[in-house]
């Protein structure tokens, strides 16, 4: 993986010539930060940071390293990935898969990142010996330490909705969602910070946490993250069926309904008080246009570029200035 990472680098007035779109339109600032187009990848993908300077050159114009976790953790048990492509969604069971913090930004130190804009997701070590709500927020904090001061980190996302870890009461919870911003408040970040949030939430519980979120300055949210239900109407019977004894969740098609509900609500509520990225379901330029009236600023996919193919983020941009979207 790494030396392909290192050769897609290495092409990238290539890969540009195949891949991406520039129009000057499509540029955006916000909360402080320049996005060349507003059509990011999200984090889950490049989740080590071998890919982080590869991204740009496809067409994305942002892309978010990780979940990246304190600890060191190889994943959970195999099978951690499988395609369900009628139902347009992927079987997820990394259980934040990583190399841990110091590994990846070691990675990411010997990269030229400049004129790329490049998140890191931060999660808790999905670790036994990360066992309470006290000992994970300590966790949290050493992967923002280790990442705040490099210049190349642009935005920070908060990963408090991955489904598919050990922790017995999450951060979705709102007591414990408090105590995590609080505690992050502390560290006096330079980077603004995107909240993910989860899917399959009561719109009201949304709206408690993103109160609660504001209330310590930060602006920036994600809807949404990958769904549980296996009843989602967006699966194929015989596809769900096929999965049935198999650990995980589902990102792509079956996200995209209630991100697009949370989205309008959010942005119902708060105005521009926040500032929304899209994320689940996108695999054409119409999805993306859908995120962006429900209310988002900007979007992110993964599940669409590996059902469509790496031309997918040129794609949405050329539209989006072909339809007058911006």
């Amino acid at each position: 993986m790494s030396r392909q990472g290192e050769s897609m680098e290495n092409l990238g007035w290539l890969l540009e010539a195949f891949y991406k779109y520039k129009n000057p339109k499509l540029k955006r600032t916000f909360l402080g930060i320049n996005f060349e187009n507003p059509v990011g990848l999200a984090a889950g993908f490049d989740y080590e940071g071998h890919l982080a300077k590869a991204m740009k050159h496809i067409g994305f114009g942002f892309n978010t390293v990780g979940t990246v976790t304190a600890k060191p953790y190889e994943g959970n048990k195999p099978p951690r990935l499988g395609r369900l492509v009628k139902s347009q969604s992927i079987l997820v069971n990394k259980g934040l898969k990583s190399e841990g913090a110091i590994k990846v930004a070691k990675r990411l130190d010997s990269k030229k990142l400049n004129g790329h804009t490049i998140g890191i997701s931060v999660g808790s070590s999905n670790i036994p010996s990360v066992n309470t709500t006290e000992k994970a927020i300590k966790d949290y904090l050493f992967t923002f330490n280790v990442f705040k001061t490099k210049t190349y980190v642009k935005y920070f996302e908060l990963n408090i909705s991955c489904p598919n870890t050990a922790m017995p009461s999450p951060f979705s919870n709102t007591k414990n969602f408090e105590r995590l911003i609080k505690a992050i408040t502390k560290l006096n970040l330079k980077q603004p910070i995107f909240v993910k949030m989860p899917n399959e939430i009561a719109l009201h519980d949304a709206e408690k946490l993103v109160a609660i979120g504001l209330k310590y300055s930060i602006k920036g949210y994600i809807f949404s993250n990958v769904v549980k239900d296996r009843s989602n109407k967006f699966f194929v019977k015989s596809e769900i069926e096929e999965v049935a004894n198999l650990k995980g969740n589902f990102s792509g098609k079956p996200c995209f309904e209630n991100s697009n509900k949370l989205i309008k609500h959010i942005r119902s509520k708060f105005g521009n008080k926040v500032v929304l990225i899209g994320l689940g379901g996108i695999f054409t330029p119409q999805d993306a246009i859908k995120k962006f009236k429900a209310g988002a600023d900007l979007v992110q996919l993964i599940t669409g570029m590996i059902f469509e193919g790496p031309q997918i983020a040129g794609e949405i941009n050329s539209n989006l200035v072909k339809l007058n979207r911006f």
